[in-house]
């Protein structure tokens, strides 16, 4: 039997997935071949906290560097988002930032770039009162990182995210225009209107005009000209909200609808091209 992520388990404790994910994971109905994977020399990495005044609390992250680089070196930035449950030592599925930094695709390595992760909480990088873990993204994090030589202009910032993060991810992009240069979702977490999001977690969404706010279906047009790829496994429970999505993101986005549910073995086979599909647009 294939476990559930910590996405996954929160969706079947809210209603969202009544049953059936589980169902599907015992019956085989979630396997994904796992992927064979490879790794250059692991580069280092550095992990702090810092007071954010946009969530009023400190907050963890960690900051990795490819192969062969380290502290100092100005290299592009990809910003990765945890989803539901998760931190910034998590926000990957079965990585390290180092370890995906450090990744060989298809026998070649990754070009060279930098990841952040950071604790977004679990109320869907988006605005809410008392917290806003989008303004921490945006006015503290990625400030922070270029200050260090990482993710300047142009054409230097890449959003990454699964589940939840890969809702924000989208939802960053489309609410700073200019900002990301490219974006990677992973089983993103959509809901089609605020009485299905709220049903499912009251903590989404603070009311229904912070909804209509942050709606990446509504606002997709926002991406035109950012280069976008969304994975999402067909026995996704969120897979009709992005289906609805990528039928309205601008032309030349790229949509991978394949075999698998909203569990880490999805996540684990869309990483690798993610993180190819964000290196291509990263300069």
């Amino acid at each position: 039997m294939i476990v559930a992520g910590a996405a996954g388990l929160e969706l079947v404790s809210r209603g969202v997935l009544p049953g059936k994910q589980l169902l599907d994971e015992i019956d085989g109905a979630c396997s994904v071949p796992a992927p064979a994977r490879s790794f250059e020399a692991v580069g280092p990495s550095e992990s702090g906290r810092f007071y954010s005044a946009a969530r009023r609390r400190s907050v963890g992250y960690t900051i990795a560097y490819p192969p062969a680089h380290r502290p100092g070196d100005s290299l592009a930035l990809i910003v990765m988002l945890h989803g539901y449950g998760n931190d910034h030592a998590t926000a990957l599925s079965g990585m390290t930032p180092a370890q995906a930094l450090a990744l060989r695709i298809g026998g070649a390595p990754l070009t060279p770039m930098a990841m952040v992760t950071i604790d977004g909480g679990n109320g869907y990088w988006n605005p809410h009162p008392g917290d806003d873990p989008m303004a921490m993204v945006v006015d503290e994090l990625i400030p922070f990182c270029q200050r260090r030589g990482l993710g300047a202009a142009p054409n230097q910032i890449g959003m990454m995210g699964i589940s939840m993060g890969g809702y924000g991810a989208l939802a960053v992009a489309e609410r700073y225009p200019g900002l990301v240069s490219a974006v990677a979702a992973i089983s993103p977490a959509v809901w089609t209107s605020y009485a299905q999001a709220h049903a499912a977690n009251a903590g989404a969404f603070a009311s229904a005009s912070a909804f209509a706010a942050g709606d990446v279906i509504a606002h997709a047009g926002s991406l035109r000209g950012v280069p976008v790829r969304v994975a999402s496994g067909v026995d996704d429970p969120f897979h009709p909200g992005v289906e609805k999505l990528v039928s309205v993101l601008p032309s030349g986005s790229t949509e991978v609808f394949s075999v698998g549910c909203h569990t880490d073995p999805f996540f684990l086979e869309q990483e690798p091209p993610s993180l190819t599909f964000l290196s291509r647009h990263l300069t």
